[in-house]
């Protein structure tokens, strides 16, 4: 069986600490594969928030999950907090891609990585859309700070 691969960059521009909710936990006791995404949104929307963007609103257009790729390296269960860093790269005319490295914030252990392949959309046009100057530029330029 042949297995996915996200290589992260080296550096990330942007992390957030949240803690596991006994809601986040599935019938395994631990952090349910579902929930990892819905850590993986909230991080992506302070991401943008932290550029003054949300996801409806990146230079008066909106910004769409294309795929995501999902490696799962240890278990995390409730109590836990997990650090997510966020970093934007692979910058290209049909979108861009989002890496995630999400570690337990106490012992430094590796929970996650991933990678999304995120689009812009024009909602008033229904299609997609390059990513405009503006954004990719401040989003890449956080990237080499």
């Amino acid at each position: 069986m042949s297995r996915a691969i996200v290589d992260l960059p080296e550096q990330f521009s942007f992390s957030t600490d949240i803690t596991i909710r006994i809601t986040d936990i599935n019938y395994g006791g631990h952090l349910g594969n579902a929930d990892v995404l819905a850590l993986m949104h909230e991080a992506r929307v302070l991401f943008l928030q932290s550029f003054g963007y949300s996801e409806t609103s990146i230079e008066g257009f909106g910004c769409i999950m294309l795929d995501s790729v999902v490696l799962y390296k240890a278990q995390a269960f409730a109590g836990d907090v997990l650090r997510i860093e966020v970093a934007a790269g692979d910058f290209n005319r049909i979108g861009f891609d989002l890496y995630y490295r999400i570690t337990n914030a106490k012992t430094g252990a590796s929970v996650v990585s991933a990678k999304t392949g995120m689009a812009i959309y024009d909602y008033v046009h229904q299609k997609r859309i390059s990513p405009p100057a503006a954004f990719v530029d401040k989003l890449q330029g956080a990237a080499s700070v």
